[in-house]
């Protein structure tokens, strides 16, 4: 059964999800990722775009004028882990439900997510166009003068996804589990490689 999720996001929405789940999203989705981060946590800015319950995306679109509003032509995921230091205290800030972005995320972020019940997902790389086709409008954007990729675009969307989930709210992380289970994998594929190509100085 297809599982969606609709903002504003509850704690009871997304407890019983588990990483390497799949979603989708129905309604707020914001792009958010370095600059805005750093005004919020290092800085102490507030953010100009209320995110409780909502959901925020680790990218940096292409967008366009579209005669009075924007027209998202592109919108693919940048890599999560470069706020991976600022995550904890962004989602206790913030009340921020669904984190969306590329590849995994530390303890930082496990931490967060299960302390105040969130969650870290991936958006497939390579489908940003995709991305586009599932956000219905640009409702606005905040903070454009720290340009287009960083600036905070508030969207809506449908069916956006899918969305595999990284970081539960129980903290697990697909990832990192994942590279325990392939690297006792690994090693005697090595060694097996290594026994074929000895006479190779």
């Amino acid at each position: 059964m297809k599982k969606v999720l609709t903002t504003p996001i509850k704690n009871e929405d997304i407890e019983q999800l588990t990483a390497g789940d799949i979603v989708y999203l129905d309604g707020y989705l914001i792009t958010c990722r370095d600059m805005p981060h750093r005004r919020l946590v290092e800085l102490g800015r507030e953010l100009p775009v209320d995110l409780q319950g909502l959901a925020i995306f680790h990218a940096g679109p292409i967008v366009a004028k579209d005669g009075e509003g924007w027209k998202m032509i592109s919108i693919g995921p940048t890599t999560s882990m470069r706020m991976e230091v600022h995550e904890k205290e962004f989602i206790k800030q913030t009340g921020v439900k669904l984190i969306i972005g590329k590849g995994g995320m530390g303890p930082n972020t496990e931490e967060g997510c299960k302390t105040y019940k969130a969650l870290h997902a991936v958006f497939p790389g390579g489908c940003a166009v995709l991305a586009a086709s599932e956000v219905e409008e640009i409702e606005r954007v905040e903070w454009l003068e720290l340009g287009m990729p960083e600036a905070l675009w508030v969207c809506r969307v449908k069916n956006f996804g899918p969305l595999i989930i990284s970081i539960d709210t129980k903290g697990n992380n697909l990832f990192e589990k994942n590279k325990v289970t392939f690297n006792a994998r690994k090693a005697p594929i090595v060694e097996k490689i290594n026994s074929q190509v000895r006479f190779i100085k």
